[in-house]
């Protein structure tokens, strides 16, 4: 069996907010349903549906030269992320997507969705890490992330 539902938020590999997809029931009713990450497809729903695509419509980068051109600048430095680390570069923690939201907001003065941002792997460790910032449907940055440790904060 399965169920149909609208995705309320980005699912990786399934689709964004907005999408109706059908998925087995027991991923929409033990996964999906209680993370609030997808509603069932009602009436009512496609009135949701409407609103959380006239909203990514706000949100979303104007135009596909807009999203190459934001591409093009933040492949061209590495955003410089501090946190406090213990003794041999290990991290209190990890970096979130919300701080190398704002990284990208100081460095190159550009307003990203922290949602849009995706690691390769938790970063847990001081050095140069990788994550992809998807700012169009067809256009992903490739982003370099350098973790630094905070002044003061290391043990």
């Amino acid at each position: 069996m399965t169920s149909k539902l609208i995705l309320t938020h980005e699912v990786t590999g399934l689709g964004t907010a907005g999408d109706v997809v059908e998925v087995k029931d027991g991923y929409a009713r033990n996964f999906l349903l209680p993370r609030g990450l997808a509603t069932p497809w009602t009436n009512g729903g496609q009135r949701q549906l409407d609103q959380i695509r006239s909203a990514r419509g706000k949100r979303a980068i104007a135009s596909l030269e807009d999203a190459q051109a934001l591409r093009d600048v933040l492949q061209s430095k590495p955003v410089v992320v501090s946190e406090r680390a213990g003794q041999g570069g290990r991290l209190f923690g990890a970096v979130t997507s919300k701080e190398v939201a704002e990284g990208i907001s100081t460095l190159h003065g550009k307003e990203i969705d922290r949602r849009a941002v995706e690691f390769l792997a938790p970063i847990k460790s001081l050095g140069e890490h990788k994550a992809t910032v998807r700012l169009h449907e067809d256009v992903v940055a490739n982003l370099l992330i350098q973790v630094v440790a905070a002044k003061g904060a290391t043990a």
